[in-house]
C-alpha cells in the first residue's frame, strides 16, 4: 500500500495546557462521550473519529514545545443540520460559553456559522451546509 492511498481520518490530539478543564469543556459543555479515559489521555467518540487530549510536553518520541496563550493551535468545524446552528447556539450561551461570533450565513461558502473557543484557545465552529 502507498500513502496516497490511505482513506481514512481516525483520530486528533489536541495538546492540552488545562487538560482538566479541556477535558470538562468537551464532556460537560460539548456533550461529546468517553471513549477512553487514561490517566494523560482522554478520547471522546464523534461519530467515526476519536478527539483525544493529552498534555502538552514530552510526547513518544518528541518534546511538543512551548504553546502561546491566545494563539490558535488549531480550528475544528462540526456539521450539523440547519437549524442546529442556532440551537447549539443558545445552548452554548446558557452554558456561559464565550461566543467569537454568532449564527452567520456565508453565501460564498454555502455554510452557516457559529465561532467561539475551546480552553486552550483552540476556535471551534459549528456549522450547517445549505
Amino acid at each position: 500500500m502507498s500513502i496516497k492511498q490511505i482513506r481514512t481520518f481516525d483520530y486528533t490530539v489536541l495538546l492540552c495546557r488545562k487538560l482538566k478543564e479541556t477535558r470538562a469543556f468537551y464532556e460537560d459543555v460539548m456533550g461529546f462521550p468517553v471513549e477512553q479515559d487514561l490517566e494523560n489521555w482522554v478520547s471522546f467518540r464523534i461519530g467515526a473519529t476519536l478527539l483525544t487530549l493529552r498534555p502538552r510536553g514530552r510526547g513518544p518520541a518528541w518534546d511538543d514545545g512551548p504553546s502561546v496563550s491566545g494563539s490558535v493551535a488549531v480550528q475544528l468545524a462540526f456539521r450539523v443540520p440547519p437549524p442546529a446552528v442556532d440551537a447549539c447556539h443558545a445552548e452554548l450561551v446558557a452554558k456561559g460559553v464565550e461566543i467569537l461570533r454568532g449564527p452567520t450565513d456565508l453565501p460564498d461558502w454555502r455554510h452557516r456559522t457559529l465561532f467561539f473557543r475551546d480552553p486552550e484557545d483552540n476556535v471551534i465552529e459549528i456549522y450547517a451546509e445549505y
